[in-house]
């Protein structure tokens, strides 16, 4: 099995925490590869607001692209591309640009949108009708990547006579891998994606609370007379605590995922129950030693 890392590119100075600085970022990079770590992910996000608090979050196609030419080995990308901030052809560009950076490392997670409405407001991008206009995006995004052209019109987004003259390393373009959740988005996922992707913050049930959302998608594959098994599955998994460290707590109604590296890795290594190949944890502390106490993890989950 697969295991990957998540980051964090958002922050504030009055926080009273480090700021994703792009060094702490590059440091941590560089500490999951060395580490062993499979992919390492981060989130597509332009500014986070609760109650009097704001938080910025840098532009991560940039950040991306600067992680292409500081590591050697690892995969990165979005874990979920906000598909609202960029048209899909744009998209498309930059993804198979920063994949030639990169030399065919790069991973096109995709979504139709997971930020709340005053993201794409304070921006200036839509937030209505997400699932049509998905629908359309992913069409233009797939037609790029896998065959290098498209000509498409619809009522959100339009790609006339597009074409990638310039490939990267790959003949069909980074693998698009599509968060879904939904029965619709699913379907999509089935159909366009090289893989799918989902999160989660349950540990003692996950297993029961995921079933029915992979039946599902095995539905989907079946209607679009594709495989399951031709369909990567990967999980983000919110959070895992390699130190247990007592006073970080319960996150987004969860609780961190600790114990010995044993321990840890057996959890992570039960999820291929499920068909899941990758396994992305968001570590605590988001700090390096942190990363660096997943060391144990990350080869007993290789060893499967």
């Amino acid at each position: 099995m697969r295991i990957g890392l998540i980051i964090q590119l958002h922050g504030s100075p009055d926080s009273g925490l480090p700021p994703p600085t792009w060094e702490r970022v590059k440091g941590f990079a560089s500490t999951a590869e060395d580490v062993g770590f499979d992919s390492l992910v981060f989130e597509d996000a332009l500014i986070y607001r609760e109650a009097d608090t704001t938080r910025g979050c840098w532009e991560s196609m940039a950040i991306a692209a600067g992680l292409a030419a500081v590591t050697s080995r690892i995969e990165f990308g979005q874990s979920v591309v906000n598909a609202p901030y960029r048209s899909p052809a744009l998209t498309a560009k930059i993804a198979e640009t920063i994949d030639e950076i990169s030399g065919g490392r790069y991973i096109c997670g995709i979504g139709a949108g997971n930020t709340e409405d005053y993201d794409y407001q304070a921006f200036g991008f839509p937030s209505d009708h997400r699932y049509s206009r998905f629908a359309e995006a992913i069409q233009i995004l797939h037609g790029l990547l896998k065959e290098g052209r498209v000509d498409f019109t619809g009522q959100y987004h339009s790609a006339e006579d597009s074409e990638l003259d310039l490939r990267g390393p790959r003949t069909q373009g980074p693998p698009i891998v599509v968060a879904a959740g939904g029965p619709r988005m699913l379907r999509l996922a089935a159909r366009y994606g090289d893989g799918w992707n989902w999160w989660t913050v349950e540990h003692a049930n996950a297993m029961e609370a995921l079933r029915p959302l992979v039946n599902e998608l095995e539905a989907a594959c079946q209607e679009v007379g594709r495989d399951p098994a031709t369909l990567t599955r990967s999980l983000d998994l919110y959070s895992v605590d390699p130190l247990n460290r007592a006073t970080i707590g319960p996150i987004w109604g969860g609780e961190a995922l600790g114990g010995t590296p044993d321990e840890i890795a057996e959890a992570l290594l039960g999820f291929r129950e499920l068909g899941f190949d990758e396994i992305r944890c968001d570590v605590f502390p988001k700090e390096t030693e942190g990363i660096e106490a997943m060391a144990d993890v990350v080869r007993l989950v290789h060893q499967g």
